[in-house]
């Protein structure tokens, strides 16, 4: 079992709640100059959840289950950077009270936590609906292996991922392994600790090269050559290893975007494919 510094991870409350769609009046162009006015971000989707496609929707940008954000922008930046994927998450009012779910998701730009809830309790949530997440795994460390980072990891799903020891390295199962030449929106960001690094899918031929058209909203992928342990950058030899929170898209430089979990400077992570690298196969 891998070791970590969990006594010494507080765990702290942070709230936030069910978050509108947003749209604009104008159209926005597709990578080949087509206008467009689609679903985007927030709001509570209901037929898009972990486990699911996220590829091939009627949307940009969408985000599976259910959306959430503090109102006020510095309580946002600690609701969202504090979460950690697998943290538990508890509708505090309305008629879905008491309700539990987990997260599943950070997406910057706009800044969402996104969680996971059952179709019973989506039923009964509503817009503005408070949501309750104990924050823990920010600050938690891998205690034999200090070079491999960790980034919005909660000690539970850390438990569930296919993990192996192989000496000095880690052996990670993986849905899906991505080269950093086709990573686009995210790059240069100051953190991996907040939002999402696009997978881009504009090239079919390296889509279809490496099955990328195939991803599911809670997929476990490795990006290599992808460096998020202080922002993100290309750095030959480095691994990342992250979940894809939402959809395809159509805007140049988007697409499926990948949260960070675990991240190296040097191939200390080898990733193996795992057809069950998803959330709803380690949740649900």
């Amino acid at each position: 079992m891998l070791r970590i510094n969990k006594e010494a991870l507080p765990i702290v409350l942070v709230q936030g709640e069910v978050r509108h769609s947003r749209s604009s009046q104008t159209f926005r162009l597709s990578a080949d100059g087509e206008p467009f006015i689609l679903p985007a971000t927030g709001g509570i989707t209901y037929n898009a959840k972990i486990g699911d496609p996220c590829c091939g929707w009627a949307a940009d940008h969408l985000e599976p289950g259910v959306t959430t954000r503090n109102s006020d922008d510095a309580y946002n930046a600690a609701y969202s950077s504090l979460s950690c994927i697998g943290n538990v998450a508890i509708v505090r009012s309305g008629d879905a009270k008491g309700a539990r779910g987990f997260v599943t998701g950070k997406h910057g730009g706009c800044e969402h936590l996104l969680c996971y809830f059952d179709d019973e309790t989506m039923d009964k949530m509503t817009i503005g609906d408070k949501i309750d997440v104990r924050s823990c795994g920010q600050g938690m460390k891998l205690l034999d292996y200090p070079d491999i980072h960790l980034r919005s990891m909660s000690p539970e799903l850390l438990e569930k991922m296919n993990i192996e020891e192989d000496g000095k390295k880690l052996r990670v199962g993986v849905a899906k392994i991505v080269p950093a030449a086709i990573m686009g929106s995210g790059l240069g960001a100051a953190t991996s600790q907040f939002g999402d690094y696009d997978i881009t899918l504009h090239d079919r031929k390296m889509t279809e090269k490496y099955g990328l058209q195939e991803l599911r909203f809670g997929d476990i992928v490795a990006l290599m050559d992808a460096d998020t342990r202080y922002g993100r950058t290309y750095r030959t030899g480095s691994v990342t290893i992250g979940v894809v929170v939402h959809s395809d898209c159509i805007l140049a430089g988007h697409g499926p975007g990948v949260t960070t979990l675990m991240t190296c400077k040097t191939r200390l992570i080898e990733p193996v494919i795992d057809p069950k690298a998803n959330l709803a196969d380690m949740f649900l």
